[in-house]
């Protein structure tokens, strides 16, 4: 398992529940506002994958009792060749987990979900599918995306949609369409752009430059099509 590292502790990562958060290296899309952008290159990568799953582990034995979840993001989880076997480990040990995923690989998805390994999937919605390349910046196969879209929805397994709103790369027309596209799902989740550490750091002069986005405007406008609707800070 490629993984960058964990953070031992978090309050929000898996809602409701003490958890850890494990780091995985690698993308299939090339986001902008990336702000993991250490984590997307797998090449730039060169540790002991060994050593840092096997510390992984004895630290999550250590922790039996204390913490009820691991939450797994990345970079990618899902392209990872042998995340399921690493999942099975993880759930063998009595960790409720949280799969965090960019959709592009619903054919993992679907031996994750059939297989019941995961307790959680919050799912990242870049943008409308009309926009979706132009937003991560990789030529994706849309049909993927919505096909994750679906199979978690239909999951029964407890799910969220998000999408970190990036004025210049999303405009308030955008969610509209994410609203049609979406319409009826469980949770959605509007993110805040907050400016740090992304992958491309031109994106501030380039794209967003003086653009805002009223993300309580949107959010009045998102409501009556989701069960549970809301903002990230």
């Amino acid at each position: 398992m490629n993984i960058a590292g964990f953070q031992k502790l978090t309050l929000i990562d898996y809602p409701g529940k003490l958890a850890t958060t494990v780091f995985t290296v690698g993308c299939s899309f090339r986001c902008p506002f990336c702000h993991n952008p250490e984590l997307v290159d797998r090449g730039s990568w060169n540790v002991e994958q060994d050593s840092k799953e096997k510390e992984f582990f004895k630290f999550l034995k250590m922790r039996r009792g204390t913490l009820d979840g691991v939450c797994i993001t990345g970079g990618e989880p899902t392209i990872q060749p042998d995340i399921i076997d690493f999942i099975k480990k993880i759930k063998k040990m009595g960790f409720a987990v949280k799969l965090d995923t960019n959709g592009t690989r619903p054919d993992v998805l679907r031996k994750i979900i059939r297989e019941k390994l995961v307790d959680f999937i919050a799912m990242d919605i870049k943008n409308h599918p009309g926009k979706y390349d132009k937003t991560t910046a990789t030529k994706g196969d849309i049909d993927r995306i919505k096909l994750s879209v679906e199979l978690i929805r239909n999951s029964g397994i407890d799910y969220e949609f998000r999408t970190t709103v990036v004025p210049g790369l999303h405009v308030k027309e955008d969610f509209k369409k994410i609203a049609k596209w979406l319409k009826g799902a469980k949770s959605y989740w509007l993110q805040r752009y907050r400016q740090s550490k992304i992958l491309d750091p031109t994106l501030p002069s380039r794209v967003i430059k003086d653009k805002t986005l009223d993300l309580e405007k949107i959010l009045e406008n998102l409501t009556p099509h989701f069960e549970n609707v809301g903002i990230r800070e």
